[in-house]
């Protein structure tokens, strides 16, 4: 199914599905200040094969969603996480199985807390517990990488200039890798460079950097009750492990699957054991 953009509550959000809507509904749910791309079409294509009916879409100020004046966002985290639900909305989906990844994970957690109505399971990759522990903050949860907050703090620059930004983009997402696996370069530009194209505006993603959390859930994560499957990677500089083994903790009966070397996001060499894990996490 080609890509649409869907309205809800004034809203536009551009989805996009995979597979016969009879299947099971799986929902994905990218982190900020990325589009649906980076679920990448390979990878849904291998849940739709294995009878699900998979959503993606674009967050706001991403990709061919609904851009705002810049310096003038008007939403807030928990608008995004509230889109989930709305993207179901418009599919008439009563409820689905949710995947997030990095924010996203922290996002399908909230919604989760706040809209458990719509959840069937979630499944948590590269993210970190989104609600303090039902004994208060944690502190044990380890830093980034020294590398990644190097990268971090001199980011920026013009994103007016589509080489610069994709470059920047491009070594990004090799910070991201982790640095105990080759990096295929070459395919992370071909998949920015469309990324940066596509988009309404992609320097709106700059949005996302000052995102304030907005009205987030007081309940703890043990109170979530569906099937949760926990994914990390054990060279995450963003997260490191031990995050998605708290998270794993925290939620009762939650399961912890560790991609060894694997860095944040779904490495393309992960996509058969991941695709498997999911498939099996929502029989």
């Amino acid at each position: 199914m080609a890509e649409h953009v869907i309205e809800v509550d004034g809203i536009e959000l551009c989805t996009e599905s995979f597979g016969d809507p009879a299947d099971p509904p799986v929902l994905l749910v990218m982190g900020l200040g990325a589009s649906m791309l980076w679920w990448e079409e390979g990878f849904c294509r291998m849940l739709a094969a294995g009878g699900r009916f998979v959503i993606r879409y674009d967050h706001r100020d991403t990709g061919r969603s609904v851009i705002y004046e810049p310096g003038r966002p008007g939403y807030t985290g928990a608008d995004l996480v509230a889109d989930a639900a709305r993207v179901l909305t418009a599919h008439e989906i009563p409820a689905a199985h949710i995947v997030g990844v990095s924010a996203g994970g922290a996002f399908a957690q909230l919604l989760a807390l706040d809209h458990a109505d719509r959840v069937r399971s979630l499944v948590l990759i590269s993210t970190s517990p989104a609600v303090p522990g039902d004994g208060g903050p944690s502190p044990d949860l380890p830093p980034p990488t020294e590398e990644f907050v190097r990268f971090a703090a001199a980011a920026g620059g013009d994103r007016s200039d589509v080489d610069s930004v994709i470059d920047q983009q491009v070594a990004y997402a090799g910070v991201l890798a982790g640095g105990r696996r080759p990096f295929d370069e070459a395919a992370a530009r071909v998949l920015v460079r469309r990324d940066v194209e596509r988009a309404h505006d992609f320097g709106a993603t700059r949005h996302h950097d000052a995102l304030t959390d907005g009205t987030v859930p007081r309940a703890p994560l043990s109170s979530i009750s569906v099937p949760t499957l926990v994914i990390h990677g054990s060279a995450d500089p963003m997260f490191p492990l031990r995050h998605g083994e708290a998270l794993a903790e925290r939620i009762p009966g939650a399961r912890l699957l560790v991609l060894e070397d694997a860095g944040h996001g779904i490495d393309r060499a992960d996509w058969t054991t991941v695709a498997a894990a999911i498939l099996d996490h929502t029989t």
